[in-house]
């Protein structure tokens, strides 16, 4: 009699172990052109790309949703099969999340419209140069605060912070090379109307997984795309999304 109950108990843990591995995967995003946004109802972008290739090999079932990132960022962290990509690693972040990447890496530095004709080039000018916007969620407002930035002007979103550079509430933004002709164009600007100042931070993008995701899913996604780079399936797609990007290095 044990003996049966014993197998039938085995029997509903593997089905439910099962039910486990297969759970479909929520992956989550943020409108930041052109490493994903929404085109004709459907999100497309450089990251988009690289995660439906990811899922299309893995065999993973899995649905992108576009949403703010502040939402995203707290979802990811709380919820067991869920990504959110593609999100900046950092030694703050570390142990938040499980990391699959890079799929990009980018440069983040200090932009004022062109028509101000300021010259920025030190840290310690970009500190005092007033309040610079920034989005309170992003990595840079953390990075520069912990730098000693006291100028630091919090806002909700990007669009938000290039609205107020556009109709000069603040000098000077930072933001990502990659993202930059996408969140000017949100106010009809241009990568031609704004001067770029000092580089300070290189970023690698990746797919973060909440820590409650199978860490064998997530083994899986980073195999395949070490496969994608070898394969040259990556670079691929970052020559049609991101011409000029230099292609991530390989991680284990």
């Amino acid at each position: 009699m044990m003996g049966k109950r014993l197998y039938r108990w085995l029997g509903v843990l593997l089905v439910a172990l099962c039910a486990t591995a297969d759970a479909q995967l929520r992956l989550l995003t943020e409108d930041a052109p052109p490493m994903s946004f929404m085109r004709e109802g459907e999100p497309s972008g450089f990251a988009i790309e690289v995660v439906r290739a990811l899922l299309a090999r893995t065999g993973d079932r899995g649905q992108i949703e576009l949403m703010p990132w502040t939402r995203a960022f707290h979802l990811a962290q709380q919820d067991a099969d869920t990504g959110l990509f593609s999100t900046v690693r950092t030694p703050e972040r570390e142990e938040k999340f499980q990391w699959v990447g890079p799929i990009v890496v980018g440069t983040t530095s200090f932009y004022s419209l062109k028509s101000r004709h300021l010259s920025i080039d030190t840290l310690q000018q970009a500190a005092d140069s007033g309040p610079l916007a920034l989005p309170k969620q992003w990595y840079t407002f953390e990075t520069l605060g912990a730098k000693g930035f006291t100028n630091l002007y919090g806002v909700p979103s990007s669009k938000h912070m290039m609205t107020m550079l556009k109709h000069g509430r603040v000098k000077l933004i930072a933001t990502e090379d990659l993202t930059l002709a996408g969140e000017l164009a949100s106010v009809d600007l241009k990568p031609q109307d704004v001067t770029a100042h000092v580089p300070f931070m290189r970023s690698a993008y990746y797919i973060a997984f909440s820590p409650q995701t199978s860490v064998v899913r997530v083994a899986r996604w980073q195999q395949a795309l070490r496969q994608m780079h070898e394969d040259g399936s990556l670079e691929a797609i970052l020559r049609r999304w991101l011409p000029h990007a230099p292609m991530p290095p390989i991680e284990p």
